[in-house]
């Protein structure tokens, strides 16, 4: 690490959870956001921050107009361009290290292949099959998986461990066949609340890679920004669960 380096990140290198080592595992690491709205564009900027090595950063979509309150990573001139192409353009004048693209709705096999080249993913998706998807590819890899997700004003946050098989994974959770398909631009989100989230994503996801411990590998935490209350609640592998019942 060079003086430059030192220099830049030194606010972490004094954190006695993190020091040098830290920072250095950081600098390997290779992590995909999936999704990147109000939540994977915010936590694309703080890992770009936190010298992170490689990102790669998957979503199908192109900016919009309404897009803009919430995600921060894009500015006007980039309404109608591919969020990747506009993500890769505000990160690389961020310094961003290596960046890849993937312009492609994530499922199946390329999902898996995606899953497998990565230290972590971090789900800022917004709907449950893409959800499930990705927390089936993560399980099955034994990939650390952060997974966030924000409606009107609530948020829920919760990282899926190989190390903390107990837990469960997000299928355990939820049941497939019950999800609802409305997105926050059908039942809205406060741009500020889903930046909150994605901000303790980030966190989340810099822990894990740094090697710091986490009791949401254990625990499910939600936010209510109308009562301005939180909570957490522990998890419990489902036995019927068809994926991580079948994991190491």
């Amino acid at each position: 690490m060079d003086d430059a380096a030192l220099l830049r990140h030194s606010a972490h290198i004094f954190l006695p959870e993190m020091g040098v080592e830290g920072v250095l595992r950081l600098a390997r690491a290779r992590v995909l956001i999936v999704g990147l709205g109000g939540l994977g564009s915010v936590v694309a900027l703080y890992l770009t921050r936190a010298g992170v090595g490689e990102l790669v950063l998957a979503d199908p979509d192109t900016v919009a107009l309404s897009n803009l309150p919430r995600q921060i990573l894009y500015a006007d001139r980039h309404v109608g361009q591919a969020k990747t192409d506009a993500a890769r353009e505000t990160l690389t004048a961020l310094g961003a290290a290596d960046l890849r693209l993937v312009p492609e709705r994530l499922l199946g096999v390329r999902l898996a292949e995606e899953v497998a080249r990565v230290d972590l993913v971090c789900d800022a998706s917004d709907n449950f099959t893409t959800r499930f998807a990705i927390n089936d590819a993560c399980v099955k890899a034994g990939i650390p998986l952060v997974s966030a997700a924000v409606i009107r004003l609530v948020g829920q946050l919760l990282v899926v461990h190989p190390s903390e098989a107990a837990a469960g994974c997000y299928r355990c959770l939820y049941p497939e066949g019950g999800e609802d398909a409305e997105s926050c631009a059908q039942r809205g989100v406060l741009g500020p609340v889903a930046g909150a989230l994605a901000t303790l994503q980030a966190a989340e996801a810099l822990k894990v890679l740094a090697g710091i411990p986490t009791p949401l590998t254990r625990d499910l935490w939600v936010f209510d920004d109308k009562t301005m209350e939180s909570r957490r609640i522990r998890r419990h592998r489902d036995p019927h669960c068809p994926v991580c019942k079948a994991s190491p």
